[in-house]
C-alpha cells in the first residue's frame, strides 16, 4: 500500500485534486474539479462526453458545452503533468469519450476500499488501526467543491460504513466510553442508521448509564414510528431487550473462553426429571452453556415462568460434564404449605450425601458450611438451589472457589448474591409461537386454521406465562368437550380471566402461586401492590404511586424497587414500571373499592400536566392544580414535551376510569389541560376522544364554565384541522354560556370563536364584525394573548377579503404581541401568516425572511402542522422567485409533516408539489 509520502494521491474524500505529501493542490475552477472528479469515480474506464455533459451541466448544458469539455480536458492534462511528474497519470481520448489512466492505488477512495476489505477478519487491534488509517483519507465532505455538480451518495455511504466498523473494534477493545461523544453525533446526523444506533446503546450501557442507553433506544423507535412508520430492526430490538433485562453478557467486550467440560463417574445424581414439552428457552440455555466456570448463577423472574423447568432441563443436559455429581434441593423459599428450608438443614442433607458421616457433621452452621467447601475443593459438582427466598439462605450453601457451579432459582432478584459475583438471568415470558407450542404439547395440534388462531389468541390471554398456558392446554385436554373458542371467549373477560385458569387442584392456578408472593412480601409492598389494581394505566410512575399510597416520592421508589425485586413489577425504563397483565388483574382483585385512590392519580396528573402545558405556551384559562403532591421537575419545554409524550397514553386511560367512576370535576380539567400538548403536537384522533369525555365530564359535573372552555378547545381542534365550519354551534354555545357567566375574558375568548367559525364558513365580513368586536372586549379585559389572536386573525381576514394592504399592520401586530407574551408556537404562525401577506404583496425578500424564521422556530418546537404551512409559504416564494428546485424541497417536506398531523393540508401542498415545472 502506497504511503502519503510514495507519490501524488488523488482525492475525492474531501475537496478534489490531489494531494502531495501534505499539501493540497487544486486543478483549478468549479469546472475542472467537477471534471476531474467524474473521471477519478471511474478510473481506467472511459466516460462518455454525453454523460460528462450532463454531469456538469444537470441535464441543460448550454451550446458550448462539447468545447468547453475539451478545453477542460486540455488543462487537466497540463495540470497532471505537472503533478505526476513521473507520467504515471494521463487521460487518453477513447472513442467517444476520456479515459483518466491512474494507479488506483494512488486514489483515496480506492484506497480507504482496500484498508476496509483488509480488516476484514482480523483481530480488533488491526481492524482499528487499518479503518482508521482509511477513515483518516476523508478530509471534509466528498467532492466538497464541486458545487452540487457531481454526485456520488456512495462515498458517504463508504465513510459511514469505515466508521462503523472501526467503532466496532474500538468497542471489542473496551473502547465503549472514548466513543460515546463521536456516536452521539454521528447519531444526530444520521438518526435512522440502526448499527449506529445500536453501537451507542451499547456503549451507553457498558459505561454504567443503562437508563440513557434505554432513553436513546426509545428516542429512536418513537422518531421511526412517527417519521417513517418502522419498528426498530431485530437486531437492535435484541440489544434493546439485553439491556433492558441488565443481560451483563454485554459487558464483556470480548467473549471469555468456555471451558472444556471433562467426563467422569456421575454420583450422587439428585437432579429429578426435567417436565416435558419443555420449549422456547434457547437463549436462556445459551446463557446457562456460558456460565459453567462462573461460580454461581441465578436464575429469577415471577411465580409461573419457568425458571425450575429451566434448570432441572439445562441440569440434565451438562450432568454428565460434572464428573463427581449434582445435588439438588428445593429451598421451598414460597411454599404455601411448608416454611423455608434452613441453610444449616440443607447442609446436613448435602454432607451426607457427599460420604460425610452423620456423627460427623457439625452442630455449628458456619462449621458446617466450611466442611462442606472443603469437601467440595476437589470436585466438580452440579448444585441446584430450587426456589430460593433470599440471599441469606443461599450464602452458606456456596462451596467457594472450585470447579463446581451453583445454580439458583428464586422469584426475588437475589442482588445480594449479585454483588458478590454471581451471574444473573431475568426468565422473562414466552416467545408468542413458542407459547403456542406449549399449548400444543398439552392438547394436541390444531384441528384446522381457525382453532391455529384461537391458540394464538389463548396465548396472547395467557400473557405468554408458561404456568398459564400449561393450564390453558390441560384445561383443554381434560375437558374435550370445550373448544379453543369456548376457552378463549371465558378468558376474554378480564374479570374471570385468572379464574379460568385454575385447576381442580387449588394449589395448580396462577393466582395460588401470585398468592404466595403477595403473602411473603412486606406489608408496606403488598399495600403498594393493592394500590396499584387501582391504577389505570399500563405502567405507573414513583409520582403516581406516591399518590396512590399517600407517601413521599423516596418512599414510593423504594416501593416499587422492592416489587420489582419480586418481579410483581418490571422496571421498564427509568421511573418507569410495568406489570404483566395477568399481575396486573391479580392486583385488580386486591384492590379495595372506591374512588379516593382513583382522584388521588387524577389529582398529580393534573399538577403535573398543569406544570408541562405552562411550559409549552401561555396559559390563558386561568385554571389551576392546588393540591400538594410530588411531581417531576420539568424546567423547560423540551422536558415537558418529553413528559406528555412518555405519558400520554397514562393520561388517556386515568380520564377514561375517572369518567366511569364520576370524578368529573377533576376529568374535565385534565382534559382542558392535557389538551394543550395536542395543540403543540397534533394529532387528531386521541385529541379529539379527550375533549369529548372533558366536554361530557363538565356537563355531569354541572360546571358552566368547564363546558365553555372545552367548547373553545374542540372548535380549536376543528379549526386546526380544516373544518372550521363546523364550529358555529360549538362557538355560539361558548358565547351564550360565557355571557351567562359575566366573565369578560371568556366571554371575549368565545366571540373570537365564533367569528372564526363564521370564518371557516367564509362569511368574512362577519367574521370581521365579530373579531372587531372581541377585540374590544379582550383589550378591555387586559388579555394581551387574546389581542394577539385577535390581531392575526382580522389580519387573515382582510388577505381573504381582497384587502391584502390593511393586512400588513395587524398581522405585524399580532408577531409583536406574541413576542411578547412569549408563546413561541403562534409566534411561528403569526410570522407564516405575514411571509403569506408579503408574498402576495410581492415583497419576495421579507417574506422568505419571515417564513424562513417561521420553519425555524416550528421545527426547534417541534410544531408539525406550524412548520408545514411555513415551509408552503416558503416554496410559493422561492418559486416565484425562480428557484424551483428549493421549493420542491420545501413542498416536499411540508408533506411530510402534514401527514405526520394527520392533516387534510396535506391535499394542498401535494397539488402544489405537482403543480412545479418537471424536470427542474
Amino acid at each position: 500500500m502506497l504511503s502519503a509520502d510514495d507519490g501524488p494521491r488523488f482525492c475525492v474524500l474531501g475537496p478534489v485534486g490531489v494531494v502531495i505529501g501534505d499539501q493540497p493542490l487544486s486543478p483549478g475552477g468549479p469546472g475542472l474539479r467537477a471534471l476531474l472528479a467524474i473521471l477519478l469515480l471511474e478510473p481506467n474506464q472511459a466516460v462518455p462526453v454525453e454523460r460528462i455533459v450532463d454531469l456538469l451541466w444537470d441535464h441543460e448544458p448550454p451550446a458550448t458545452a462539447r468545447t468547453i469539455v475539451q478545453g477542460y480536458v486540455s488543462r487537466l492534462r497540463r495540470w497532471l503533468s505537472e503533478v505526476d511528474e513521473s507520467g504515471g497519470t494521463w487521460i487518453e481520448t477513447s472513442g467517444s469519450g476520456y479515459q483518466l489512466v491512474v494507479d488506483e492505488r494512488r486514489v483515496d477512495v480506492a484506497i480507504a476500499r482496500a484498508l476496509r476489505a483488509e480488516s476484514n477478519g482480523q483481530e480488533p487491534e488491526v481492524r482499528a488501526a487499518l479503518l482508521t488509517r482509511a477513515q483518516a483519507l476523508w478530509r471534509g465532505p466528498e467532492l466538497s467543491d464541486v458545487g452540487g455538480r457531481v454526485r456520488a451518495p456512495e462515498l458517504a455511504e463508504l465513510r459511514l460504513a469505515v466508521i462503523e466498523a472501526r467503532i466496532d473494534a474500538d468497542l471489542e477493545l473496551g473502547g465503549h466510553d472514548q466513543v460515546i461523544g463521536e456516536l452521539a453525533a454521528l447519531v444526530d446526523t444520521h438518526p435512522f442508521r440502526e448499527h449506529l444506533v445500536g453501537q451507542l446503546v451499547l456503549a451507553l450501557y457498558r459505561s454504567g448509564r443503562r437508563a440513557a442507553a434505554l432513553e436513546m433506544y426509545q428516542r429512536f423507535a418513537h422518531r421511526a414510528a412517527g417519521e417513517l412508520g418502522l419498528d426498530p430492526g431485530p437486531g437492535l430490538r435484541e440489544l434493546h431487550s439485553r439491556v433492558l433485562r441488565d443481560d451483563t453478557a454485554l459487558l464483556r467486550p470480548r467473549p471469555e473462553p468456555v471451558l472444556t467440560p471433562r467426563i467422569g463417574v456421575l454420583t450422587p445424581a439428585q437432579l429429578p426429571a426435567p417436565p416435558s414439552g419443555f420449549t422456547g428457552r434457547e437463549g436462556e440455555l445459551a446463557w446457562l452453556d456460558g456460565v459453567r466456570g462462573e461460580g454461581v448463577a441465578v436464575l429469577a423472574g415471577p411465580a409461573g415462568i419457568g425458571k425450575s423447568a429451566l434448570a432441572l432441563l439445562w441440569g440434565s443436559q451438562v450432568a454428565r460434564e460434572f464428573v463427581h455429581g449434582q445435588l439438588y434441593v428445593s429451598l421451598r423459599g414460597f411454599d404455601p404449605r411448608h416454611p423455608p428450608l434452613t441453610p444449616a438443614d440443607v447442609l446436613a442433607r448435602f454432607l451426607l450425601v457427599l460420604g460425610v458421616a452423620a456423627h460427623d457433621i457439625p452442630a455449628d452452621l458456619a462449621d458446617r458450611a466450611a466442611l462442606y467447601r472443603s469437601v467440595l475443593a476437589d470436585r466438580k459438582v452440579l448444585v441446584v438451589l430450587d426456589d430460593a427466598r433470599d440471599s441469606d439462605q443461599v450464602r452458606p450453601l456456596l462451596p467457594g472457589a472450585g470447579r463446581s457451579l451453583v445454580l439458583v432459582t428464586s422469584r426475588r432478584r437475589l442482588d445480594g448474591l449479585v454483588t458478590q459475583g454471581a451471574r444473573l438471568r431475568v426468565v422473562h415470558t414466552l416467545a408468542a409461537d413458542a407459547a403456542v407450542r406449549l399449548i400444543e404439547h398439552a392438547a394436541g395440534p390444531p384441528i384446522d386454521s381457525d382453532d391455529r388462531a384461537h391458540r394464538s389468541r389463548l396465548a396472547r390471554l395467557c400473557g405468554y406465562l408458561p404456568l398459564a398456558l400449561r393450564i390453558a392446554g390441560a384445561r383443554l385436554a381434560v375437558s374435550p368437550q370445550w373448544s379453543v373458542g369456548d376457552l378463549v371467549a371465558e378468558m376474554s373477560d378480564e374479570r374471570t380471566r385468572l379464574g379460568a385458569l385454575d385447576l381442580e387442584d387449588a394449589d395448580t392456578s396462577v393466582r395460588a402461586a401470585f398468592d404466595v408472593t403477595h403473602r411473603a412480601l412486606d406489608p408496606a409492598h403488598a399495600d403498594t401492590l393493592r394500590a396499584l389494581g387501582a391504577f389505570p394505566g399500563q405502567w405507573v410512575s414513583p409520582y403516581a404511586v406516591a399518590a396512590l399510597c399517600g407517601i413521599g416520592l423516596t418512599a414510593a421508589r423504594a416501593r416499587l424497587r422492592a416489587l420489582a425485586g419480586s418481579f410483581l413489577v418490571t422496571e421498564l425504563d427509568r421511573d418507569m414500571y410495568g406489570m404483566h397483565d395477568l399481575v396486573r388483574l391479580y392486583a385488580r382483585e386486591l384492590a379495595e373499592d372506591g374512588t379516593e385512590p382513583l382522584r388521588a392519580v387524577l389529582r398529580y396528573y393534573l399538577l403535573a400536566a398543569d406544570l408541562c402545558r405552562r411550559h409549552l405556551r401561555p396559559v390563558d384559562d386561568d385554571l389551576d392544580a392546588p393540591w400538594d403532591l410530588p411531581t417531576p421537575e420539568i424546567t423547560d419545554r423540551d422536558g415537558a414535551l418529553t413528559w406528555f409524550e412518555r405519558e400520554w397514553p397514562n393520561l388517556l386511560a386515568v380520564a377514561a376510569a375517572g369518567a366511569d367512576a364520576g370524578l368529573h370535576a377533576e376529568v374535565w380539567r385534565l382534559a382542558r389541560m392535557a389538551g394543550d400538548f395536542r395543540r403543540v403536537r397534533s394529532r387528531r384522533d386521541d385529541w379529539e376522544w379527550l375533549l369529548d369525555i372533558g366536554l361530557t365530564s363538565a356537563r355531569a359535573a354541572g360546571d358552566p364554565r368547564g363546558e365553555v372552555l372545552l367548547l373553545l378547545s374542540r372548535c380549536v381542534l376543528l379549526t386546526r384541522f380544516g373544518s372550521e365550519h363546523e364550529t358555529v354551534a360549538d362557538a355560539s354555545a361558548a358565547v351564550e354560556l360565557a355571557a351567562s357567566l359575566g366573565d369578560p375574558k371568556l366571554a371575549a375568548m368565545a366571540l373570537n370563536t365564533l367569528a372564526s367559525a363564521w370564518y371557516g364558513e367564509k362569511k368574512y365580513l362577519a367574521a370581521l364584525d365579530g373579531y372587531e368586536r372581541a377585540l374590544s372586549a379582550t383589550r378591555s379585559a387586559g388579555y394581551r394573548l387574546g389581542e394577539a389572536n385577535l390581531l392575526n386573525n382580522i389580519a387573515q381576514t382582510y388577505l381573504n377579503l381582497g384587502r391584502v394592504d390593511e393586512a400588513v399592520e395587524p398581522q405585524t401586530a399580532a408577531v409583536a404581541l406574541y413576542r411578547e407574551v412569549g408563546d413561541l408556537g403562534f409566534v411561528g404562525l403569526a410570522l407564516a401568516n405575514l411571509a403569506e401577506i408579503e408574498h402576495e404583496l410581492g415583497d419576495y425578500d421579507s417574506a422568505e425572511v419571515h417564513a424562513r424564521e417561521a420553519v425555524s422556530l416550528a421545527e426547534v418546537n417541534g410544531l408539525a402542522l406550524t412548520e408545514a404551512f411555513g415551509r408552503e409559504v416558503l416554496a410559493r416564494v422561492l418559486r416565484d422567485s425562480g428557484d424551483i428546485t428549493a421549493a420542491r424541497a420545501e413542498l416536499t417536506e411540508a408533506v411530510t409533516r402534514y401527514r405526520m398531523a394527520q392533516s387534510p393540508g396535506v391535499e394542498a401542498a401535494l397539488a402544489a408539489l405537482a403543480s412545479l415545472p418537471p424536470g427542474v
